[in-house]
């Protein structure tokens, strides 16, 4: 008697073909057609874009002194915004995975989520209230005596570091909530039985295995952070000028679609070069403890 045939299976480029579609209309062809357009000018004042003459005289116009205080400074609000909810949402995830009850911690993730699930343009104005001079928070400081005068804090580079960081800071407690609560207390429970105090148990237990769920953190913070427009524009002002404005002003306002293009490259080549250098020096900060357990076998005691 014959035996049934095996079910027949596609091919695995075939199976792959929507990711690979995917990934071929939304992303390869969208910056393809922006690399392209940042090779071209703007062909008089009604026209938008003209790649009859290629140059990098886009680049060289975006690298002018004035845009390039822009890129440091979106640099410099992009880094310190990841490094402020790493250092805020770490203690708080941690809390949440170890301290806080088991049948609270739903609850807890909910308070994280819900501000995150309101519109971001409403979240932000919502700083913009907080923050005004005439705001509640500066007739506070000025009941309690701890400020004189009107708040002055609304559109500047601090105001944008505020906004970013409440904004972009659900997304770094996620990731290191699911990653402190996969460390597990058993291992905690054998570093303390063999004689490891809490420090030493969570930097070299809980932060080594935590360690994907921290880079993940990070660059869900710092890639749509270094892109931002909306906080620099609503809360920023002149003074909180990030290069995500820019490339919406060239693209809106200007209609300049090759300088915005150009604006735009360069913007993904610092995010990836930042996410580069971060790489090295996270391989290089984490090589002595990577060194330290490692295990030799066979080695004479």
């Amino acid at each position: 008697m014959a035996s049934p045939s095996a079910p027949r299976r596609l091919p695995a480029p075939l199976l792959a073909f929507p990711a690979w579609a995917w990934l071929l209309f939304f992303f390869v062809a969208p910056v393809g057609m922006v690399l392209w357009f940042s090779f071209g000018y703007k062909p008089g004042i009604f026209g938008t874009h003209a790649n009859d003459v290629l140059s990098f005289d886009r680049y060289i116009e975006a690298l002018s002194p004035t845009f390039f205080a822009t890129f440091v400074n979106t640099l410099w609000v992009g880094l310190a915004g990841t490094a402020l909810c790493l250092v805020i949402g770490a203690p708080v995830a941690y809390w949440m995975a170890v301290k806080a009850p088991m049948n609270r911690r739903g609850l807890l993730l909910a308070l994280v989520m819900v501000p995150f699930w309101t519109n971001f343009l409403v979240r932000t104005i919502g700083w913009q209230v907080i923050l005004a001079p005439e705001g509640w928070l500066s007739t506070l400081l000025q009941a309690v005596g701890l400020q004189e005068g009107p708040l002055e804090l609304l559109y500047t580079r601090t105001a944008v570091l505020i906004g970013v960081v409440y904004n972009y800071l659900p997304l770094m407690i996620l990731p290191l909530f699911v990653a402190f609560d996969r460390v597990g207390g058993p291992l905690r429970e054998a570093s303390k039985d063999l004689g490891a105090n809490r420090i030493r148990t969570f930097t070299q237990i809980t932060v080594p295995l935590a360690q994907p769920g921290i880079v993940a953190g990070v660059l869900l913070v710092f890639i749509p952070l270094m892109g931002d427009y909306i906080t620099a524009t609503v809360l920023g002002g002149a003074k909180g000028n990030m290069i995500g404005q820019l490339v919406a002003s060239q693209f809106q306002t200007a209609q300049n679609w090759a300088l915005g293009s150009a604006m735009a490259v360069l913007l993904i080549l610092v995010i990836a070069l930042s996410v580069a250098a971060g790489a090295v020096l996270l391989w290089l900060i984490t090589w002595p403890f990577r060194s330290r357990r490692r295990l030799v076998l066979g080695e004479a005691s």
